[in-house]
Parts: C-alpha cells; sequence; structure tokens
C-alpha cells in the first residue's frame, strides 16, 4: 500500500467517525426536545395556580388537619372517659361469682335434712344474708345494681328466658322465676337475668290432639 492509499483510508475513517459522532448529537438534541416538552405541561399546571388559588388550596389543608385533630381529640377523651367510668367493668363482673356461691351454699345448707330446722343452721344462714347484703351494699356505692325481673315482661337486653311456665295468671312473656340474677354498671350490662317466662296453659283437649297428631 502507497502512502496516497493509506491517506485515503485514514480521511474516510476520520469522516465516518464525524458523521457517527454528528448523528449521536442529534439525537441527544431530541431526546432534549422530547423531555422539554413532557415538563411543559407540568410547569405549565402550576403557573396556571394564582396566588389566590395557592392561598385557597392551603386553608383547605390547614382545615382538613384541624379536622382530623379535633377528631382524635375527642376520640382520645371518650377512650379516658370509658376507663375511668368502667374501668373495674372485668373486675365487677367477675366479683359477681361470689354472690352465685354464697346463693349456691345457701340453698345446698337449707336443703340439707340433718341441719333442717336447727340452731346451727339458722346462725349460718344469717351470717351468709349479712355477707350477701353488704356485697350488694359495695356494689351499689359503685353504681353496681341488680335487674329488676320478677312480674316485668321479658326485655331480650336484659333478660334472657330459660324457660317457658304455664300461668294464666300472668301474661305471656312475664317474668315469674328467676334463675339467677342479672346486674347492671351505670348503663353497661354486666350479664343479663336468666328467667323463667309465662306462657298460656296448654287446654287438655289440645294436647290429645297433638299426641293423636304425633300417633298418626
Amino acid at each position: 500500500m502507497d502512502k496516497e492509499e493509506l491517506k485515503e483510508n485514514i480521511d474516510k475513517t476520520t469522516s465516518e467517525d464525524n458523521g457517527i459522532n454528528t448523528q449521536t448529537a442529534d439525537n441527544d438534541d431530541v431526546n432534549q426536545n422530547s423531555d422539554d416538552k413532557n415538563l411543559e405541561p407540568e410547569k405549565k399546571e402550576v403557573e396556571k395556580l394564582s396566588p389566590e388559588e395557592e392561598l385557597e388550596t392551603l386553608k383547605d389543608k390547614l382545615a382538613r388537619t384541624f379536622a382530623e385533630m379535633e377528631n382524635q381529640r375527642r376520640r382520645f377523651e371518650k377512650e379516658r372517659d370509658d376507663a375511668y367510668e368502667y374501668g373495674g367493668y372485668s373486675f365487677a363482673k367477675e366479683a359477681l361469682n361470689l354472690l352465685d356461691n354464697l346463693e349456691r351454699s345457701k340453698a345446698a345448707l337449707e336443703n340439707d335434712e340433718k341441719l333442717k330446722a336447727s340452731d346451727a343452721l339458722k346462725k349460718i344462714v344469717e351470717h351468709l344474708d349479712i355477707i350477701n347484703n353488704d356485697m350488694l351494699s359495695i356494689f351499689k356505692k359503685n353504681n353496681i345494681e341488680p335487674i329488676k325481673s320478677i312480674n316485668e315482661k321479658l326485655d331480650p337486653n336484659l333478660h334472657q328466658a330459660m324457660m317457658e311456665v304455664e300461668d294464666d295468671t300472668k301474661e305471656p312473656g312475664t317474668i315469674v322465676q328467676e334463675i339467677q340474677k342479672g346486674f347492671m354498671m351505670k348503663e353497661r350490662l354486666l350479664r343479663p337475668s336468666l328467667v323463667g317466662v309465662s306462657k298460656k296453659k296448654v287446654k287438655e283437649e289440645q294436647k290429645e290432639g297433638q299426641k293423636d297428631e304425633k300417633n298418626q
């Protein structure tokens, strides 16, 4: 290869490199222009807000923040008040078992054939009654009171019917028996009363008719 051919090759290579660099620069310019175009809408949106509109936006955000803070304050105060008012709720509910055990013990002693009509039984029952009344007095001081049941209409919010008792002297659904006493703590139910409610007596003719239907 002579000097002239070598020079031609060098010039050709240099020309190709310059062409590539020029194309790359053009592509960079195109990409830059594209990015600038994408940013233009965002800039326009920001530019659209006037000072008055920005002020209104800030006022709205501030109002929402204050409203959320107020809601949180109210929730906190309610939780605090509930903790103060009903802090002993679980303890009171468990303490009712003591009253139940006293009642069961008294009933068991009174039904004991060996102790019936004895002076020892009378003294024991008197002491049990004193303890029972003292506990009821303590409960009352702490706003825990028994639910009225006997001769009251059945209230599903306060009473739980466990059985039905035939009784034509009472309106159906009237409580005629209290199996377990229920209690309220202020406005909250500690436990419902377990009761028996009255129902109309079924006539003998109806009973026989029902038996015949079952036999068939």
